[in-house]
């Protein structure tokens, strides 16, 4: 049995992983989940990953979970260039800093924006409050504008001056909101010119292919959903907003 990654590309952790592994001609059975249908919670799935929750890896007899873990895995396992998971102790800690910080930061806040402005609205059939919309966007911002000065700087890319692990992860997580209708680029030329060189580094052909998905979001209708998940959903979204 090879290396099977089990990942949903709306899922940003899981194109990070898809991006990744495809740029680095790292082989792997694709197994898709979707979500949406449910197909996390079956006892097939809780076998390779007893969180259901995606993405996981099952190498052999070997099985992990959350997308941090695998990256580092996958860049060990197959000697992945020097750049993605750095040798230099000071660059790998570049790296290191901002994968320990955006899951509250970036993460958290960009998902919060797309909930808000795509998957609430899908499901209770009612818009969120403009008021409560622009607080998630004003939180964002926070994020973003820590981003680009603490971790960006005037720097190519987050750890010098190629790519690594750092900005697959960080670009992936922002166009989230984006695919959901923020134009966080238009006003942010240091953050627009980075997005081009990550783009450009890993294949803008792989790179549109991995959002595919993310970007034809708006098309989703409720009966894209297990009907069994789609109270449970809107009962969670209801708390977070």
């Amino acid at each position: 049995m090879g290396l099977e990654l089990y990942l949903d590309l709306l899922s940003q952790p899981c194109r990070a992983l898809y991006i990744f592994a495809r740029s680095n001609n790292i082989p792997f059975e694709f197994k898709r989940v979707q979500l949406a249908k449910g197909q996390h919670k079956t006892e097939e799935f809780r076998k390779v990953n007893v969180l259901m929750k995606v993405p996981a890896l099952r190498d052999g007899s070997f099985t992990l979970a959350e997308s941090i873990a695998i990256l580092l895995y996958l860049a060990q396992k197959f000697k992945t260039p020097d750049h993605w998971y750095p040798a230099d102790l000071q660059k790998r800690a570049r790296v290191d800093e901002y994968l320990s910080w955006q899951h509250v930061n970036i993460r958290a806040k960009g998902s919060k924006l797309f909930l808000s402005k795509v998957l609430l609205p899908l499901i209770t059939g009612q818009p969120l409050p403009p008021e409560k919309l622009e607080l998630a966007t004003e939180e964002l911002n926070v994020a973003l504008k820590q981003f680009e000065e603490k971790f960006l700087q005037d720097k190519p890319f987050i750890a010098g001056s190629e790519i690594s692990l750092a900005d697959v992860v960080a670009l992936v997580e922002l166009m989230q909101p984006v695919c959901a209708g923020y134009a966080l680029f238009e006003e942010r030329p240091v953050l627009a010119a980075w997005r081009r060189r990550v783009e450009e580094a890993v294949g803008k052909e792989l790179f549109l292919e991995a959002h595919q998905d993310i970007m034809n979001v708006k098309n989703l209708t409720a009966d894209h959903f297990a009907p069994e998940l789609l109270e449970n959903f809107k009962q969670q979204l209801l708390k977070q907003n």
